[in-house]
């Protein structure tokens, strides 16, 4: 199916709706009681959200990466997490869609569509994070199967979820590193919710990105059938992570993005209604400087998502224009946050007003889906590595 630009208009502003009657209503009680949102989830589940960018074919929506990545600014502008949930599951939905056998895609893809089968991307270890070959967790082969022993450190969608994109060493004494990794796309509960034999789900309490599930998970001779391995090939799992990381990085610049234009709407309206000597605080110099300011970051970073986004649909190599894109926004999201909460003053940090909300959350966006230190490093290497083409 392809979509028109009538029909992403209308999806658009079906979302336009869902934010303002759904998100915003429980946004700020959720997050201080880190209360996960089950209302919100089924809601997700009607609008199709958690097949946005799964295939037609496996009863997704099929949408292009720009308009998912606008769907997720527009969540972002007021609650930066729940767009958390939907980005881990599709990550791993982008792996099998991509790297999968056709059963595996029957499999899993049309439960991941409609949300019955809820998923996420366990990469990251106590002791590996940007560097993904430097993980311990080890899959031996036993039989039909293979024996997980090991742990992964801040998965989300690990406790209310159901599934898990699962890296680990299927090689330990590989060398390079990677040929030693590989993927497998793995059920953790069973139909009736329990968790499997052999995995401990431990919930991680969080200064920000609240309200959403962030988990260690720990495997203990846990038995997984090779039908999991997603390609049915060992030795792949390394690129297949690295390729999938591309839409969560522009779903983490979306975000980014979404937080600097929330701070930047909520700072224009309190500036607009605070009065200092006589007069608003939006017709001082100094607090003019600070909006004008944000209002460029803004746009730059929508700039770069969409860049990023058009080239993966594109079907591009665009892992330099999506690094970009999340270092630029996720720095843009954490630069208006701080200038809000400098024009709200002393009432930023009351919890009466949802800007500390966006103060804390924005942060995490220049860690997730890797550093933006790497994010430059990538950035660099490919610049060298064009011109070395050209």
């Amino acid at each position: 199916m392809s979509w028109t630009a009538e029909d992403e208009a209308a999806i658009l502003d079906t979302i336009d709706r869902f934010v303002a009657n759904e998100v915003a209503p429980i946004a700020r009680e959720k997050d201080l009681a880190d209360e996960y949102p089950h209302e919100l989830v089924e809601t997700m589940k009607s609008l199709g959200l958690f097949g946005a960018t799964i295939g037609e074919n496996y009863g997704g929506l099929a949408l292009s990466a720009s308009t998912y990545a606008r769907i997720v600014q527009k969540i972002s502008a007021v609650w930066m997490a729940p767009g958390g949930i939907f980005n881990s599951h599709l990550i791993m939905a982008a792996a099998i869609e991509r790297f999968g056998t056709e059963e595996q895609k029957q499999r899993f893809l049309p439960l991941m569509a409609e949300g019955t089968l809820r998923g996420g991307i366990a990469l990251t270890e106590p002791n590996a994070g940007s560097d993904l070959q430097a993980i311990r967790c080890v899959a031996r082969r036993d039989g039909d199967g293979y024996v997980v022993n090991g742990s992964k450190m801040w998965i989300t969608n690990a406790l209310n979820g159901n599934c898990l994109g699962l890296l680990v060493k299927t090689d330990p004494n590989a060398e390079p590193r990677h040929r030693g990794m590989s993927l497998f796309a793995i059920r953790t509960k069973d139909d009736a919710g329990n968790l499997l034999p052999g995995i401990t789900v431990n919930k991680i309490k969080k200064t920000c990105y609240r309200a959403i599930d962030t988990a260690e998970v720990v495997f203990e001779d846990f038995r997984v059938s090779a039908e999991d391995l997603i390609g049915g090939e060992e030795g792949r799992g390394f690129h297949m992570s690295v390729g999938g990381l591309e839409l969560g990085r522009i779903n983490v610049a979306a975000r980014g993005a979404g937080i600097a234009q929330g701070a930047l709407k909520l700072a224009v309206r309190y500036a607009t209604e605070r009065e200092t000597f006589g007069k608003p605080i939006i017709q001082h110099q100094a607090i003019q400087l600070k909006l004008g300011e944000m209002a460029a970051k803004v746009e730059a970073a929508k700039l770069l998502v969409e860049q990023a986004a058009r080239m993966y649909d594109s079907g591009q190599r665009c892992d330099m224009e999506a690094g970009m894109a999340k270092y630029f926004a996720s720095e843009a999201g954490v630069f208006c946050a701080q200038e809000a909460m400098r024009i709200f003053g002393g009432y930023g940090f009351s919890t009466e007003y949802e800007i500390e909300r966006y103060y804390r959350d924005a942060m995490l966006m220049c860690v997730g889906e890797g550093t933006n230190e790497m994010q430059r490093i990538i950035i660099a290497k490919q610049l060298a590595a064009r011109e070395a083409a050209l």
